[in-house]
C-alpha cells in the first residue's frame, strides 16, 4: 500500500489506519492482537488510540485498556514497534473518567506521556493528539448548539503556547515525534499553526475529526486549511458507527454492535439519516460496489485526506474491510455520492 507524508515533516503513512477504540471491550485481547498482525500485513502502517479508550462504554475502570493491550502487543512482537506510526492522545477538560476531567495542560501532559509510554511499552509516540481543546467544541452533534461566546482569545493562545512548549520537550527527549489535533475547528488549528510558526515550536501535522459521507463539516473551512497549510485529515467514523455498512437497514440491530449498546449511536440516529443511508446503498448497488468499501473509498480520495481510520469488532469483519481497500472510485460515483449529499444533507 502506498505511503505519503501526513501534514508538513510528518510521517509517512498508508492512506488506511486501524483504530481500535473498541480493544477491550467489544474486542478482546486476542482477537485485538489478531487484528494489529492482519493489519499490518496488509500494508497498513498506521494505528490510532487513546489514553480513554476502550469505549461502549468509557469507564474509570477501562481506561487505558486499549494501550495496555496494543501494548502486550508490541511486547509479543520484539522488533516490529517500527513497522508501524503509532498515534495516541491525551484526553481533555471535562471527562470525569480520567484525571477527574482536569483540562489539558504541561502537567497533564507530562503525566499522560508517561503512563502512555508504560502502557504501550514503546519508548515514543509517533503522533501526540489533543483529544478535544479546553475550550470546548461543536463535535459530536455538539454544533447544533455551539456558542463561543464564552472562550478568552488570550487564554487561548497561552494555552497554545503552554503546550507546544511542553510538547518541544517531549520531542527533544524523543519521546513523541509529532502533535496532532482532534475535534478542532478551522479558527483553532490555524492558531496553533501560529502560534509554532511565531515561536519555533512543533508544527500540528493533523487533526483527527469526525468524516463520512453522513458527516461533512469538514469540506469547508477545514479543508482549506488542511490543503494550504499541509495539516491532513485523520478522518474517524468513516463509516459513521456502522451505518455506511448498510447493517441496521431495515430496522436491524445485530448482536454485539454498536446500536446494541448505544441505541442512538451518539446521537447520529434521527428521522433523517436513514433516507440518507437508504440513498448510499442504492449507489452502491446499482454500480456493484459493497457499502462499506464505498464508504471508505470515498474518504482516502477526499483532496485533503491524511488517512481513514476505520475499526472492526471482529477479525471478520476486518478481512471485509481489508478486501475492499484499493478500492477506487468512479468519476460517475463520486458525482452520484455529491447529488445525495446535496438530497440529504447533515442528517445528524
Amino acid at each position: 500500500m502506498q505511503k505519503h507524508p501526513i501534514g508538513r515533516g510528518g510521517p509517512d503513512v498508508t492512506r488506511f489506519c486501524l483504530g481500535t477504540m473498541t480493544f477491550g471491550t467489544q474486542t478482546g485481547q486476542a482477537d485485538a492482537h489478531a487484528q494489529i498482525t492482519m493489519a499490518l500485513e496488509a500494508g497498513l502502517n498506521i494505528l490510532d488510540t487513546a489514553e480513554m479508550y476502550p469505549v461502549n462504554p468509557v469507564s474509570a475502570e477501562t481506561v487505558g485498556l486499549t494501550e495496555t493491550i496494543i501494548g502486550a502487543w508490541n511486547a509479543a512482537n520484539p522488533g516490529r514497534r517500527g513497522d508501524y506510526v503509532l498515534a495516541t492522545k491525551v484526553s481533555g477538560e471535562g471527562l470525569k473518567a480520567v484525571r477527574d476531567g482536569a483540562p489539558i495542560s504541561r502537567a497533564t501532559i507530562e503525566t499522560a506521556v508517561e503512563a502512555s509510554l508504560r502502557r504501550l511499552q514503546t519508548d515514543h509516540i509517533d503522533i501526540y493528539q489533543l483529544h478535544w481543546p479546553n475550550r470546548g467544541s461543536y463535535h459530536f452533534r455538539q454544533n447544533w448548539t455551539f456558542d463561543p461566546s464564552g472562550q478568552t482569545k488570550s487564554d487561548t493562545l497561552a494555552h497554545i503556547e503552554e503546550v507546544l512548549e511542553t510538547v518541544d520537550r517531549l520531542v527533544a527527549a524523543g519521546k513523541v515525534g509529532h502533535i496532532g489535533l482532534s475535534n478542532e475547528s478551522a479558527w483553532g488549528t490555524a492558531q496553533w499553526l501560529r502560534v509554532a510558526e511565531t515561536h519555533g515550536l512543533p508544527r500540528v501535522v493533523s487533526i483527527q475529526n469526525e468524516y463520512s459521507m453522513l458527516a461533512r463539516l469538514y469540506d469547508t473551512d477545514l479543508a482549506e486549511l488542511s490543503v494550504n497549510e499541509e495539516v491532513g485529515l485523520l478522518a474517524f467514523s468513516p463509516l459513521a458507527t456502522g451505518l455506511l455498512t448498510g447493517k441496521y437497514r431495515g430496522g436491524a440491530v445485530p448482536e454485539g454492535s454498536r446500536m446494541s449498546l448505544n441505541g442512538a449511536l451518539g446521537g447520529r440516529v434521527t428521522d433523517r439519516v436513514w433516507g440518507a443511508v437508504d440513498a448510499y446503498a442504492a449507489i452502491a448497488e446499482a454500480h456493484g460496489l459493497d457499502m462499506t468499501h464505498m464508504a471508505l473509498a470515498w474518504c482516502a480520495q477526499r483532496p485533503f485526506m491524511g488517512s481513514v481510520i476505520f475499526g472492526a469488532t471482529t477479525r471478520d469483519q476486518l478481512a471485509h474491510i481489508l478486501d475492499g481497500l484499493d478500492l477506487r472510485l468512479s468519476p460517475e460515483v463520486l458525482a452520484e455520492i455529491d447529488a445525495a449529499h446535496r438530497a440529504h444533507p447533515m442528517p445528524f
